[in-house]
């Protein structure tokens, strides 16, 4: 039965191609939106965790905003070392500026630190080596690249001993970074980003002085609430008791914010492309009771010859699912097209991959079922009410 109501509902759909078209447009207009708008949240979430989760497991972050007229120097970090729960300090000063190469330029992501944030962020090289604690010392005029700056801007990734000049003053590159570093200021950033040593970066800074930004690795991940803690004693003692003077973050806090935003995104914006496919199930419903009402005397002769309306009502039941069904995968491909070519235009400056997830998919595919369901189920009981002597004697 359910067989035969699949083929009359296909032949229905061919015999009024512009109409059926016409009716799925609603559905494939709100898979699009549900597909793509959440396809490009999930992406990005999904980027930019891996990249916050690069930074390390056992990371902290301290941020200063008020130094009560006595800024924390630098020297002063090295101390947090000797504590068993602190593994390695280091300051974060950043800015932004301009880098030159010859006759290139371009903007820069700059940041002055020191030796031991290669071990906080772990990072990767690709040529040469990271900032020593001579060139902190010393204030030398060293940096270090990363792999897409290098090739933006002298054309190679093979620089170590080059000179290039940053903010007017003339650097020499030490290290390139490897291609698939997790800095998130290449993420969002400048292409160029560079790594100068913090006693270079201060002397060039026009903001506050002092230390104001800097990162704590944990001894481990199990000691990283202890870490914390101690991290926290230490400036609510040198602030003067003043919990406002400064923010500790722990990176698995970082972490749960982040999935809570992403998640509270993802459903206001599915909601929203949700909207687009109710609209598209009036439709669907609109035009099953058209429908019916044109296919009256054909109700009449199918209930009179023996049709029962539990046969009515699942054929035009089917009928509102089939448009809703073809409506959803047209929508899909559709989509899919669309991301695929957004991500072929934008090439290396998309810092993320576009692509459909099954879940994704599975739940446009399950709201259209739904919608041709919900939609479908008035025009289709309606259908199977009606009288067969006065559909026979219907005259439309």
């Amino acid at each position: 039965m359910i067989r035969q109501a699949l083929k009359m509902a296909v032949k229905s759909i061919g015999l009024n191609k512009m109409r059926s078209f016409l009716t799925m447009l609603g559905v494939i207009i709100g898979v699009i939106a549900l597909v793509v708008l959440v396809s490009l949240v999930s992406s990005a979430t999904d980027s930019i965790t891996d990249e916050v989760s690069g930074l390390g497991n056992n990371l902290l972050m301290v941020w200063i905003l008020d130094d009560k007229a006595n800024p924390l120097r630098y020297t002063e970090l090295t101390d947090l070392v000797n504590y068993d729960e602190i593994a390695a300090v280091a300051p974060v000063l950043s800015m932004n500026g301009t880098s030159k190469y010859q006759t290139k330029n371009s903007r820069a992501s700059i940041t002055g630190t020191t030796r031991m944030y290669e071990e906080i962020e772990t990072l990767d090289f690709e040529y040469g080596r990271f900032i020593r604690s001579t060139d902190v010392e010393n204030s030398s005029y060293v940096a270090v690249i990363n792999h897409a700056g290098a090739v933006e801007l002298l054309g190679t990734a093979d620089v170590v001993g080059e000179s290039i000049f940053v903010n007017g003053r003339s650097f020499r590159i030490i290290g390139v970074l490897g291609n698939e570093s997790s800095m998130m200021g290449e993420f969002m950033g400048p292409t160029v980003s560079l790594y100068i040593p913090f006693t270079t970066a201060v002397r060039m800074y026009s903001g506050p002085s002092g230390v104001t930004n800097f990162y704590v690795s944990a001894t481990s991940s199990e000691s990283l609430d202890d870490a914390e803690e101690v991290l926290t004693n230490l400036m609510k003692n040198r602030f003067r008791q003043d919990e406002n003077a400064y923010i500790v973050i722990n990176q698995s806090t970082v972490l749960e914010t982040l999935n809570n935003i992403t998640g509270v995104l993802t459903l206001v914006l599915g909601g929203i492309a949700a909207i687009s496919l109710l609209v598209g199930g009036i439709g669907i419903m609109n035009i099953m009771l058209v429908s019916v009402t044109e296919r009256t005397k054909e109700i009449g002769i199918r209930k009179a010859i023996g049709a029962k309306r539990s046969a009515i009502m699942i054929q035009f039941l089917i009928e509102a699912l089939a448009l809703s069904i073809m409506g959803c995968i047209i929508g899909i491909l559709i989509s899919w097209g669309m991301l695929s070519l957004v991500s072929f235009i934008a090439g290396d400056a998309l810092r993320f991959t576009l692509a459909i997830s099954a879940r994704i998919a599975a739940i446009a595919v399950t709201f259209s079922i739904g919608i041709g369901v919900i939609f479908g189920l008035y025009p289709a009981n309606k259908a199977a009410k009606k009288n067969p002597i006065e559909a026979l004697r219907y005259e439309g």
